[in-house]
């Protein structure tokens, strides 16, 4: 049986070790102690309770290192790199690394500086905490699982059957950065808005939200155009209005950072598009509007 270390058990990171530790051995690796009983609320209201290892980083040693199959880094984009290297050093050189951080950046730095492989994952899934002790599983969605330079296909396609077993929808593509752009768009769509306005992700189709997520779109599609980026299957505003709908219940992960006083991602979601933006001579003025708004906080 594998042994799966997820490092930062926040909303992603307890949805994604409550899945996998119905067949795999699976850590939690945070800042502080948590209860190792620890409950999942399905997207129907069921409840269901695992007994978790939650360690602390002056628990991790070579020992524990040598024992992981992958890391997973589920922590916010702005602590990733600290996150990082903290663990590193305790690990084998060859161990996989599996990045879910929202945003793109930090991606193309940890997969430069780790000498194992590492993957990059985009999920739609929707979560969010219900204090230290259980998470909720607000809407399904799904997940992609892939190497920015289009390498290491078996081990992109074994963490995704991994991720399928354990009942969360995922597939391993050869594109990921594309992928993860559409993500970003996706979240640059959604989470500025409903953490501005404290609203829960359904909202947004209603107005007075639903034109300002359009006027939004209008300026995601020309970056993303410029940046030659193909647009999804669907189309940007069907890709994002999907999401919406599939995780109406969710909280966003940025307005569950404004609701507990924690700094936001919107560095890491906004920043990349406005810089995008400026390259091409593009006008941006409600993303940038937006980027403001929380840089100000």
């Amino acid at each position: 049986m594998s042994h799966q270390l997820i490092v930062g058990p926040g909303a992603l990171g307890r949805l994604l070790a409550l899945h996998l530790a119905g067949r795999e051995r699976v850590t939690l690796l945070g800042r502080r102690p948590l209860p190792p009983r620890q409950t999942l609320t399905t997207p129907t209201g069921e409840t269901r309770t695992r007994e978790l290892p939650c360690l602390t980083l002056d628990a991790l040693d070579e020992a524990v290192g040598a024992d992981i199959s992958a890391v997973h880094f589920t922590t916010k984009a702005y602590v990733a790199e600290a996150a990082f290297a903290a663990v590193a050093p305790w690990l084998p050189p060859d161990t996989p690394l599996v990045l879910w951080q929202n945003g793109f950046g930090i991606q193309a730095t940890l997969t430069e500086r780790w000498t194992g492989p590492v993957l990059c994952a985009t999920t739609t899934e929707g979560a969010y905490l219900q204090g230290d002790a259980g998470v909720v599983h607000a809407g399904h969605g799904h997940t992609l699982v892939g190497h920015l330079g289009g390498g290491h296909d078996a081990l992109a396609a074994a963490m995704a059957t991994r991720l399928a077993a354990a009942g969360l929808s995922a597939a391993a593509v050869s594109d990921i950065r594309v992928r993860l752009w559409h993500k970003l768009a996706v979240n640059a769509a959604i989470n500025p808005l409903v953490a501005r306005f404290r609203i829960r992700n359904g909202q947004l189709r209603d107005r007075p939200f639903r034109p300002m997520v359009d006027a939004v779109l209008d300026e995601l599609a020309a970056v993303m155009a410029a940046e030659g980026l193909p647009p999804p299957a669907e189309g940007l505003a069907g890709l994002v209005w999907a999401v919406v709908s599939g995780t109406a219940n969710n909280r966003a992960s940025m307005l569950q950072d404004v609701l507990a006083g924690r700094p936001t991602e919107h560095e890491a979601i906004l920043g990349p598009l406005l810089a995008a933006g400026h390259r091409h001579g593009l006008a941006t003025p409600r993303l940038a509007d937006l980027y403001r708004h929380f840089a100000e906080r």
